[in-house]
């Protein structure tokens, strides 16, 4: 592909001596070729330079051959070959082999020992950025591996071949149309490029159908596609301006690439002509990559002109609407470019800019990155996509489906695909949460059938459910309708003929990850015939005021007895309130009616209606139990044994009269 990538040997060189190139037994041929971009003829003539080279210029052809690899996007070849130039002793000559080596290791995934030889570099040329945060890279890969990103990446093997397919853009307004680059066979023209070995490159289109199925790739007319290479493309809000890269060929010359426009003409398009971004005299220059704001009126692309930082960079230029064409460009500037390539950008609606680059920290080869728009035509605070958006090798090219940050396609060569570079497609998964609730009879802890339970959001939703034969409910998804959404408070309210009322709740509020929220429930049986006990109420000896103090606080027992009667508005209940054996008849009689009228004395402070509520006390008649009889009691072996159960006995119950309470002169 003759826009992947240039890494910024340039600047290396230039930095580094280079002896071996100044001696004059060269294989000129492979020389010129790769000077020329023409990597996959260089080879050939590289290997046939060697057999009669000599030592020295034996290592430089090995460390061409594994420059050649490495712009091919074959990092194992790259690498076997800058070994044999390392053993060799090219290093010695020229150190930029141990960082090339480096960099193909990195590409491979293998980043401890990549890091050894960015390492070995610094030892022999201390101070290169590019070396340093090369090895700073290989470091921080490990923290995006371990901390991977949700995204769940897919390659579309309808669209892939095993030559180069990459650079999707969506082509209509209803985002089924992709139109991509490929040297697929089927290119216009019959020849082979020199610099891949493939068929030139080619606009191709396919069609997504309702069930997501793409089309059989077509290539686009001869309006667009010729027997150079084309590549790149971006449309205007329309989708009836298609902007591309060409690459023209010369077999001596590299002349560069620019950037063409056409305008739809029916279901064909016009013949393509320049934009016109190049400067004068640079015929040489590459422009390529283009891309739009939403509102048409601003143009990023990627270049190697003159006044950059590095190999490519991104620029940026405007529609002046007088002049009815594209302005001067400017650079976007060292925030945003570096010493690598920045390449492949992209404009979302929202303005932030994603672009793939070889100078910032990444994973190896080209990673894609998003800049934060920070001002009118500026960005800034940009962050790497991080894994396994990212990988190992190249990727780039990404967009997104409808505008969507959740899902679109990207380029990569990472390893399993089908060739060079395939279309891959990324989703986030929707957080999923489901909340299966148990209720359980309190008494028994048998499930409870046919219980309701109505759930309520804090978005103001609300559903009525009812428990299953296990006494169990999923709140999962409903016509495609989650139940339990992210960022959400919900509660529950458990009810069933002759039990009291049940709650819970659960938040989603927070959570990065979804989640199976597992919930299970006692409902007390509340039928006429049934005691509930409540947290002890205690009085002083002989009284019926109660106790608070710093051990006991009634109060606070009374207050679980208020909660019920809120949750459960409809109930009546007699309080009873219990005493020991202890004393006469009378007496315990009296004095448990008035405990019980303080514990309703205090909730009708709380505001319970009085009519609620029955006291009624039960003296010594009811024992808890014919173990905590007073007969039985007194046959225990010690006073702490039978002060425990007299203890049992001073109880305050309740139980439901009626669950058809209606407050008077008031409506249901």
């Amino acid at each position: 592909m003759k826009l992947l990538r240039r890494i910024a040997t340039v600047l290396l060189v230039s930095l580094i001596s280079v002896g071996g190139y100044a001696q004059k037994n060269f294989a000129k041929e492979a020389d010129a070729k790769f000077a020329n971009e023409q990597y996959f003829s260089a080879i050939d003539a590289y290997k046939k330079a060697e057999t009669k080279a000599k030592p020295a210029e034996k290592a430089r052809i090995n460390f061409q051959l594994g420059e050649c690899y490495r712009m091919l996007v074959d990092p194992t070849q790259a690498e076997t070959f800058y070994r044999r130039a390392i053993k060799l002793k090219y290093d010695k000559v020229n150190p930029i082999v141990i960082f090339q080596l480096a960099e193909v290791i990195k590409e491979e995934g293998e980043y401890k020992e990549a890091a050894e030889q960015y390492e070995k570099f610094l030892k022999v040329k201390p101070g290169i950025k590019m070396a340093e945060d090369g090895l700073a890279a290989c470091e921080k890969s490990q923290e995006w591996i371990n901390n991977k990103t949700r995204h769940i990446i897919v390659a579309e093997v309808q669209l892939n071949t095993d030559k180069y397919d990459f650079s999707p853009v969506f082509a209509d307004r209803k985002y089924n149309q992709l139109i991509f680059s490929s040297s697929r066979e089927g290119s216009t023209g019959a020849e082979i490029d020199d610099r891949t070995g493939e068929s030139f490159m080619d606009l191709w289109a396919t069609t997504r159908d309702n069930n997501g199925k793409w089309s059989e790739p077509k290539p686009l007319s001869s309006s667009i596609n010729t027997e150079d290479n084309e590549g790149a493309a971006a449309f205007n809000r329309k989708m009836n301006t298609m902007y591309f890269t060409r690459c023209p060929r010369e077999k001596k010359h590299n002349i560069g690439c620019d950037i063409m426009v056409s305008q739809q003409q029916g279901s064909n398009w016009k013949s393509a002509t320049s934009v016109g971004l190049k400067p004068e005299g640079g015929d040489t220059i590459t422009v390529g990559h283009p891309c739009l704001s939403a509102d048409d009126q601003v143009m990023i692309f990627a270049s190697d002109m003159p006044g950059g930082f590095g190999g490519k960079d991104l620029w940026i230029t405007k529609w002046d609407r007088k002049a009815k064409k594209w302005g001067p460009s400017s650079n976007l500037g060292e925030t945003i470019n570096t010493a690598g390539d920045e390449m492949f950008p992209h404009l979302k609606p929202d303005g932030s800019l994603y672009f793939s680059s070889t100078g910032h920290l990444g994973m190896g080869g080209l990673d894609m990155f998003k800049a934060e728009k920070t001002g009118e035509n500026q960005w800034g605070n940009i962050q790497n996509l991080g894994y396994p958006l990212n990988s190992s090798e190249h990727d780039f090219g990404i967009i997104f489906d409808r505008g969507d940050t959740e899902k679109g396609f990207f380029t990569s060569s990472r390893i399993n695909g089908k060739g060079h570079d395939d279309i891959y497609s990324f989703k986030v998964p929707q957080i999923q949460f489901t909340w299966t609730v148990e209720v359980k009879n309190k008494a028994t802890f048998e499930p409870v059938p046919g219980a309701t339970i109505t759930l309520v959001g804090s978005d103001g939703t609300s559903v009525t459910r009812t428990t299953d034969e296990t006494g169990k409910y999923k709140f999962d998804e409903e016509n495609a309708n989650r139940l339990i959404k992210k960022e959400t408070n919900y509660t529950i309210e458990i009810s069933k003929t002759d039990f009291l009322i049940g709650n819970g709740s659960v938040s989603t509020v927070g959570r990065t990850t979804g989640k199976n929220f597992y919930s299970a429930y006692e409902i007390q049986p509340a039928t006429k015939d049934v005691v509930i006990d409540f947290p002890e109420v205690r009085y002083d000896l002989d009284k019926w005021a109660l106790q608070v103090n710093e051990t006991i606080n009634s109060e606070d027992s009374l207050n679980y007895l208020y909660t019920t009667l809120t949750e459960n508005p409809t109930i009546v209940i007699e309080l009873q309130s219990h005493t020991d054996c202890r004393g006469s008849d009378s007496y315990n009689q009296k004095l448990s009616q008035k405990r019980a009228q303080s514990c309703v004395d205090y909730l009708i402070t709380k505001g319970i209606p009085s009519d609620r509520m029955v006291p009624v006390g039960y003296g010594e008649k009811q024992p808890r139990g014919p173990k905590f009889e007073c007969g039985e009691i007194d046959k225990l072996p010690t006073e702490e044994e039978q002060e425990a159960a007299h203890q049992k006995n001073r109880r305050t119950q309740f139980r439901v009269l009626s669950f058809d309470y209606k407050p008077a002169g008031g409506s249901e």
